[in-house]
């Protein structure tokens, strides 16, 4: 997916942690990747998946993909992981971890390298990526992916893998994906207070999209949506390459908050009420006799509460028609909505909501699906939907970067060692704090 070229050596059998930190909730995944050929619907996986353990937890100190308090996001993070080592019998060190913001951004760099007329070796590749990478450093920002589009090769454009090719000049086209500072370090030093360590971030439209492109998709070129509770994060694929990412502060929690604005009502109401009667679709008169009733969530005598559909539908489907005509905006001005054409997947959990699919194809003009994870064995049933496609996509990314001949620092154990390895980490928070 990232490129074409295998840097990587002998595949074998690795455990992989990986940690979702989204709006809404916060979830962290222990995997068993097993070596396997690649297959004919999922063409980019070199990996056989099955979940060790799942842990999530409702997000909290996160808002719009950024992280605002420190300390609830930690306890957050802790009691994810915490399920998922229990499940697993494993303890975790570090992690493979999303990340999203506002102040993302996709750009695109050129560099080149002589090779003075001999055959192009595996070194002048990795001179020439290392010069593109020097490039973006210009950008005085944190550079999240740095991903190789294509080779050229004294002007010979558009090729994949230049090896063994002769000629004088190697040139890269590298798609840079770079964040404002502070929210970076910001996670980093979240994850680190639960004492782990980042093994990688990855951008989140980056991680979605690897979980939901099937088939020859990502090759034809593909638009990825997600839209999750905080964020909307939109990633363009062209040629099995990542090529465009792009994210907007909005997402399904906004439509939550409309809803109870609309009806003056708690936010933990307004959520029930978008989650089990929310809709986009208008029945016309229908809707202004249809009314909701709802019984209170507590058992405090209260009467059961009472709701026109009519209402409901058009509050939600504001919201949603300004987060689809902001996604049409950001692609038309990035140049990559005309390349691509008309294919779009939808996903994350806000993509659930009836009648989302519909809209979105009306307003984006497009031949639309709506996506989810696919080809790992073990989620549990809550799991399978399109609200983990994120978490699914950075178990994908490994075998997308190719980077199994580096040595991962996740290292666990056995139950037994596994406790001891808490009360070792326990240990160490006390020496680190008194």
């Amino acid at each position: 997916m990232i490129s074409s070229i295998n840097l990587s050596g002998t595949r074998k059998t690795r455990l992989l942690t990986v940690l979702d930190i989204g709006s809404s909730k916060i979830a962290c995944i222990i995997a068993r990747l097993r070596p396997h050929n690649r297959t004919q619907y999922l063409p980019r996986r070199t990996y056989r998946m099955e979940v060790l353990g799942f842990g999530i937890q409702q997000s909290r100190g996160v808002k719009s993909g950024v992280i605002v308090d420190l300390g609830m996001a930690e306890q957050a993070v802790r009691f994810a992981v915490d399920a998922a080592e229990r499940m697993a019998g494993l303890v975790v060190y570090s992690v493979i971890v999303n990340f999203s913001s506002r102040g993302m951004k996709s750009n695109h760099v050129t560099a080149k390298v002589p090779v003075s007329g001999h055959t192009v070796t595996m070194r002048d590749i990795r001179h020439v990526l290392s010069e593109g990478s020097h490039v973006a450093f210009h950008y005085d920002r944190p550079i999240i992916h740095s991903l190789p589009v294509s080779f050229n090769l004294d002007g010979e454009q558009n090729m994949d893998d230049p090896r063994d090719m002769i000629g004088s000049t190697l040139g890269v086209d590298m798609h840079i994906v770079t964040t404002d500072s502070a929210p970076l370090r910001n996670l980093e030093r979240c994850i680190n207070r639960a004492h782990l360590s980042v093994e990688r971030i990855v951008a989140t439209p980056f991680a979605s999209g690897l979980s939901i492109l099937v088939d020859d998709e990502a090759q034809l070129g593909a638009i990825c949506v997600d839209v999750g509770g905080g964020m909307t994060s939109i990633s363009v694929f062209s040629k099995g390459k990542f090529i465009f990412a792009d994210s907007l502060a909005l997402g399904g929690n906004h439509i939550t908050l409309d809803i109870a604005h609309g009806f003056s009502i708690s936010i933990e109401e307004a959520e029930r009420l978008k989650v089990m009667h929310g809709s986009i679709l208008s029945c016309g008169r229908l809707d202004n006799e249809y009314v909701i009733v709802l019984p209170p969530l507590r058992d405090t005598g209260a009467d059961a509460s009472q709701y026109p559909q009519g209402m409901l539908s058009r509050i939600i489907q504001a919201r949603v028609e300004e987060i689809l005509e902001l996604v049409r905006d950001r692609l038309n001005r990035s140049n990559f909505g005309n390349v691509i054409g008309k294919r779009l997947i939808l996903t994350g959990g806000t993509s659930q909501l009836t009648g989302l699919p519909e809209v979105a194809r009306h307003i984006l003009s497009c031949k639309l699906r709506v996506g989810r994870p696919l080809g790992i064995s073990g989620l549990p049933d809550m799991a399978r939907g399109a609200a983990f496609s994120t978490a699914v996509g950075l178990l994908i990314y490994p075998q997308a970067a190719d980077f199994d001949d580096q040595k991962l620092r996740f290292t666990s154990a056995e139950r037994p060692e596994a406790v001891k390895g808490r009360f070792q980490r326990v240990g160490r928070w006390l020496r680190e704090s008194f």
